[in-house]
């Protein structure tokens, strides 16, 4: 199959001198998920399963765009800011484009699985005493004082690789849906759907664009309360923002598609997170699992009447954050090994000898 760039570089910012870098991103399954839809009292629903990029999360696709849009402009080094996928994403794309990467992360506030793929695929790593915002103006002054190409959302071709996803979904659909339900951390993901929604509407692809569900994590929820939020706190670290690089263009997305931005508490994400996994085989990373919380309250609150065919971004895979998962659970004591015994443990029957 073609390169995401190539598929789709009609409507992405490449040129004939632009690298058509790849790692074999976007093509991410479309997943039915019609327990779940039941559970949500939704009449229909899928799931972007964009865990199933190469470094787990959606940050590929726009990742992909900016380095090698960085690459065409001769740069030697790229840097950014990273509650964790960003950083995972950009060393791999990096390491990829013969380029040298640095990323920023606050300490204490990034899954040791998303760590360990920067240290892996040799990003020179720097953690900070202080937040994902501290990081992000580090970053920002860096990119100002150095020749080192930022490849955070602020940077513009991040953005316009990420409207690929929205492409997709409306090629396997065979159109758009009525509505897409979406977490929101730094923003910049919803803002890249709505542009490529408009796109294909505007150039005909589509005869409709959908409405925008995103959700943002109740102790870091700086647009759903108007004002940014100086110490966030979520279990779901993806998305422990508290100063959304992209707040204008989120709100504009809202707006604009008649949506809404709205938040959820951490029990809402984690049970909306066990249940992908146990009603339908998707293991996410909790903060993936914010729009699934988010459909399930504007159901039950009679804010939406479940009608519709409902899209839900899954931004990463569950294997991003296993140990919160493994928390989840009490650690079994071993028993004798003898089937009496399982069989016993499991509330069996004792089994019959058949000679």
């Amino acid at each position: 199959m073609p390169s995401l760039l190539e598929r789709y570089r009609d409507f992405l910012p490449v040129t004939a001198q632009t690298p058509l870098l790849t790692l074999n991103e976007g093509n991410t399954p479309l997943i039915h998920v019609p327990r779940l839809a039941n559970a949500l009292g939704v009449d229909e629903l899928w799931l972007k399963f964009e865990g199933m990029n190469p470094t787990g999360s959606f940050k590929d696709r726009g990742m992909v765009m900016a380095m090698a849009k960085a690459l065409e402009a001769g740069a030697q080094s790229v840097v950014c800011a990273s509650t964790g996928n960003t950083s995972a994403s950009a060393a791999a794309y990096a390491t990829r484009a013969g380029l040298e990467a640095v990323v920023i992360v606050p300490s204490g506030k990034i899954a040791l699985g998303k760590l360990a793929q920067a240290l892996m695929y040799g990003a020179k790593l720097v953690v900070i005493d202080g937040s994902f915002d501290d990081a992000l103006n580090i970053v920002r002054e860096m990119g100002q004082a150095h020749p080192i190409t930022v490849v955070n959302s602020v940077n513009p071709y991040r953005i316009e690789g990420q409207t690929t996803a929205a492409y997709e979904i409306c090629d396997t659909l065979g159109g758009a849906p009525d509505y897409l339900a979406l977490p929101v951390g730094n923003a910049g993901n919803i803002t890249a759907y709505w542009r490529g929604f408009t796109r294909y509407f505007e150039r005909g692809h589509i005869a409709s664009r959908p409405k925008l569900l995103g959700f943002q994590a109740e102790g870091a929820a700086p647009i759903v309360y108007g004002q940014p939020v100086c110490h966030p706190e979520t279990v779901a670290t993806a998305i422990r923002i508290g100063n959304p690089a992209s707040w204008s263009y989120a709100v504009a997305a809202r707006d604009e598609s008649g949506g809404l931005i709205d938040s959820v508490t951490d029990d809402e994400i984690l049970a909306a997170w066990r249940d992908m996994a146990r009603l339908e085989g998707v293991f996410c990373e909790p903060a993936s699992a914010a729009g699934i919380a988010g459909l399930r309250k504007l159901v039950g609150a009679g804010r939406n009447d479940g009608k519709g065919r409902f899209v839900a971004v899954v931004t990463g895979h569950g294997l991003k954050d296993p140990e919160l998962a493994v928390k989840q659970f009490a650690a079994p004591e071993p028993v004798a090994a003898d089937l009496g015994t399982v069989e016993a443990l499991l509330g069996w029957e004792a089994s019959v000898a058949v000679h």
